[in-house]
């Protein structure tokens, strides 16, 4: 796949008796979007936090862009951070904070070039303490990638964006990663991981319960077939497999399966034999907040079969 700028290895980290991370491993490339999920308290925060090298970690091993986490003089000027909670300066306008931040970053953008990737042109001589959530969020993104990093952490960037904002940042992040630019993402805003990442670790009570490429975590879900038959047609004989249940009421059908895309040929193609004409066929694949919920769930899960 490329070269590895994060490594982790059977990491973990106790806290007295209580074990915060398990044994966790994964990899992200050189280049790519990585989103590490969970729920609160699944352990992602303390994984991100060892790597970013505010913590030790208890077992295992994790290495970034080559270093122990912990070396910052070495990783320092390769690596941007967009934390949950920022530092800003409230006196300071947007452009004043650039401009500081400038004088300590090597290989620095411009401050107009900065604030233009963010959208804040217009809001450069505003004082951070006169701007909005929403803003200083941006501001926030401008400074940690200031210093074109090859590997930046993201930790709920949009958080306190709106809409137009999001997609902005969005914008950004996979224009950044086009250009080699790897990022590990953490985000309550599952479709702005579905759209993002190339591939996902989800997290839950410590462990890693779901790892791969975006297609492969979707296929842990259940996505559905959705159908009609013509009045008083049955849809007697259609076979669908073990892992596919089909209900229908009246003229409606509707087939929960992990693999939706051969559920629809497989009901086409029953269809076409039966000469019935089907209408309405709708093909939806499980998103990956479906899979979220049903990890985080599984009594939902069960209930939804």
């Amino acid at each position: 796949m490329g070269e590895t700028v994060i490594e982790v290895a059977g990491l973990r980290k106790r806290y007295g008796g209580f074990t915060a991370v398990d044994g966790i491993s994964f990899e992200v490339m050189r280049g790519e979007v990585f989103a590490l999920l969970g729920t609160n308290g699944a352990g992602k925060t303390t994984t991100i936090e060892i790597l970013e090298g505010y913590l030790k970690p208890s077992g295992g091993t994790a290495t970034v862009l080559g270093h122990d986490p912990s070396d910052r003089r070495a990783l320092r000027a390769r690596t941007g951070l967009v934390l949950q909670e920022s530092g800003l300066f409230g006196e300071l306008s947007a452009a004043e904070t650039v401009d500081a931040w400038r004088r300590f970053t090597s290989g620095a953008r411009s401050t107009d070039e900065a604030l233009d990737m963010v959208g804040l042109t217009d809001r450069s001589r505003t004082r951070v303490k006169d701007m909005s959530g929403g803003e200083k969020r941006k501001l926030d993104i401008a400074l940690a990638v200031l210093g074109r990093p090859e590997l930046l952490f993201l930790d709920e960037p949009t958080s306190g964006l709106d809409a137009e904002a999001r997609h902005r940042v969005r914008d950004l992040v996979a224009d950044l990663a086009a250009g080699g630019t790897s990022v590990l993402l953490t985000t309550h805003y599952l479709e702005e991981a579905q759209d993002l990442a190339a591939r996902v670790a989800i997290m839950d009570k410590g462990r890693i319960v779901a790892y791969g490429t975006m297609a492969e975590v979707l296929g842990r879900g259940t996505g559905r077939v959705a159908f009609e038959l013509p009045e008083g047609v049955r849809p007697d004989g259609l076979s669908l497999g073990l892992e596919a249940t089909l209900t229908s009421q009246g003229r409606r059908c509707v087939v929960v399966t992990p693999d939706p895309e051969a559920v629809a040929h497989t009901v086409l193609a029953w269809a076409h034999a039966h000469g019935v004409k089907i209408t309405g066929l709708d093909v939806r694949q499980a998103t990956l907040e479906e899979v979220f919920l049903d990890i985080a769930d599984p009594a939902r899960r069960e209930a939804r079969q």
